[in-house]
């Protein structure tokens, strides 16, 4: 597998992790002890990462699991990064008009619930080939945690039950006798769920792997819900699940200040987009501003605007479509960005760049929302480390539940409009096609080498928002992980809009950036949730996000 795409490719020669106990950070403290287990029993950080994915398909179901997709970038001790793209697949039937009724396009609303917004879940097919590549307990050893919390039950952890309570309702029969009372009510938090045909499946793919989920009755299964389905029935086949492969991926990977940062490459937009972001700020001296400066702020909003754009007109699965990396991450590039940056004032418009091997026959798509999904990250005692995020979209997917789990709504992340003045948009619904992810999982490795810091988020699009924001704040104001993460968000996808967080210290920049010309200054909900471990020189610590149920767990 080549290395990375831009600078610093090369890992270093001395990048050789301290021996110490590996730690899982995970969004719920059961998918971070299902991946501790593995580690105590001799595990990689791999194997941890791939039971946490497990686990979490039983406890949080609103956010990931096996009826969706991900992306791992792992690095073993010498510092050499591959990359694993388990991103759903449209049906070969789609068409850049899939989400379109009498000519019209959909709403987002209209478009998620049922089995047109379900993509072939590649979740199972890429555990089994980093597995097969980073692994070292038996794959059937992955799922006895899940496989338990399924069958014996978990207590309902109060953001369980406020996701319940927030969604529209389910399609599925199967999962509101699950998580509905006979009255008709979601069940509350503290109430144990039980989850047997969860359960059995889990068994059936330890017992048989993974192809048994592609072929056979649970693949037809899939194949009937997405074709049955009471809303917005699709087209898709038991070929369509056969064909699905994981693919392993060259890393983007690029040097901020002397730290090699490396991400995932298409479909995801993360890698480059948060390297972006980094690179554009590195003329400017953000430690001696510092974190509670608006100015600071003022820059990451301009830089986060630039990278955005190029996100929109370029970023797209790169089987189908060419996509400029190594000119999105080249310096000499994003030094002519930069320069559109001013300490002063804010741009009036933004626009994507020239970046080297761009294509001219792709328009720049307007943003839509993204939700859902959890990250989580594993580190062993030997210095391996993966940074894995999953999802399946918005909460609870599509509302189609299989065999106890919930089918991904991920092909509403392609651009539901396929077109724009007349020109394709790189995003645009094709059969066999990727939708673009803001999936980012990230690792850093310090001046020396070593890894410093594995971290990744939840949140759709404003997930290279977080990760971008979690790195500045370790590398240029020395926080540690857990305050990095905590730190709160600023959003600016790409137009004049900032989102700023609600209810934080920056509200009270909000003068301060109107006075430098962000106009539309709007407060958003804490709608996040990030994971990370760093190397403080002697220990692996983990960090999970005060906004969520997070925890970090020891081997």
């Amino acid at each position: 597998m080549a290395l990375a795409l831009g600078a610093c490719a090369t890992p270093h020669s001395s990048a050789v992790a301290a021996t110490a106990p590996g730690v899982v950070s995970a969004a719920d403290p059961r998918g971070a002890e299902a991946g501790a287990a593995m580690l105590r029993q001799g595990g990689t950080a791999t194997d941890a990462a791939l039971a946490t994915l497990l686990a979490l398909t039983v406890v949080e179901p609103q956010s990931s699991g096996i009826g969706g997709g991900g992306f791992l970038v792992h690095s073993d001790p010498r510092g050499e990064v591959d990359t694993f793209d388990g991103r759903e697949e449209a049906p070969m039937a789609a068409t850049p008009t899939w989400f379109y009724v009498d000519g019209k396009p959909m709403t987002i609303g209209e478009a998620i619930p049922g089995g047109r917004s379900v993509g072939v879940p590649g979740n199972i097919r890429m555990m089994a080939l980093a597995h097969a590549r980073h692994g070292k307990l038996p794959w059937k050893a992955l799922f006895q945690p899940a496989i338990k919390l399924a069958r014996e039950g978990y207590i309902l952890s109060p953001r369980g039950a406020r996701a319940l309570n927030h969604e529209s309702g389910s399609l599925s029969p199967e999962a509101r006798k699950i998580y509905y009372q006979a009255d008709g009510l979601p069940k509350s938090a503290g109430i144990r769920i039980v989850n047997p045909a969860l359960a059995a499946i889990l068994e059936q793919l330890a017992e048989r792997g993974a192809d048994s989920f592609y072929v056979g009755p649970n693949a037809r299964a899939i194949v009937a819900a997405v074709n049955s389905a009471p809303r917005n029935p699709a087209p898709m086949t038991a070929g369509d699940l056969a064909a699905y492969d994981a693919k392993e991926r060259p890393p983007v990977c690029g040097t901020y200040r002397a730290y090699r940062i490396c991400g995932m490459g298409p479909p995801s937009s993360g890698g480059t987009t948060v390297f972006a972001i980094l690179k554009q700020l590195e003329r400017f001296d953000l430690k001696s501003i510092g974190k509670d400066s608006p100015a600071a702020w003022h820059l990451i909003i301009e830089s986060m605007r630039l990278a955005y754009a190029d996100r929109e007109q370029y970023l797209a699965d790169s089987d189908h479509v060419p996509v400029p990396v190594a000119g999105l991450i080249d310096p000499a590039y994003l030094a002519r960005r930069s320069a559109l940056i001013s300490p002063t004032s804010a741009m009036e418009r933004v626009s994507a760049g020239t970046p080297a091997g761009a294509p001219t026959q792709f328009a720049p798509a307007l943003p839509q929302a993204e939700h859902g999904t959890s990250h989580f990250v594993a580190t062993d005692a030997q210095g391996n480390v993966a940074s894995l995020t999953s999802t399946i979209e918005s909460a609870f997917g599509s509302g189609l539940m299989v065999n106890g789990y919930y089918l991904n709504n991920e092909l509403t992340d392609f651009n539901i409009v396929p077109d724009r003045d007349g020109r394709p948009t790189a995003n645009r619904v094709e059969g066999g096609k990727r939708p673009r992810s803001s999936m980012s999982p990230t690792i850093v490795f310090a001046p020396d080498g070593k890894v410093r810091l594995a971290v990744g988020a939840a949140g759709g699009a404003t997930i290279i928002a977080q990760v971008a924001k979690a790195i500045i704040a370790v590398i240029d104001w020395d926080l540690s992980a857990q305050a990095a993460i905590a730190l709160p968000a600023i959003y600016a996808p790409g137009g004049s809009t900032v989102f700023i967080e609600r209810g934080t210290s920056h509200e009270a920049m909000i003068p301060a950036l109107q006075a430098l010309g962000h106009s539309d200054v709007r407060l958003r909900g804490p709608s996040f949730k990030a994971n990370a471990i760093e190397w403080d020189g002697r220990r692996w610590i983990g960090a999970a996000d005060p906004r969520s149920e997070g925890a970090a767990v020891q081997e």
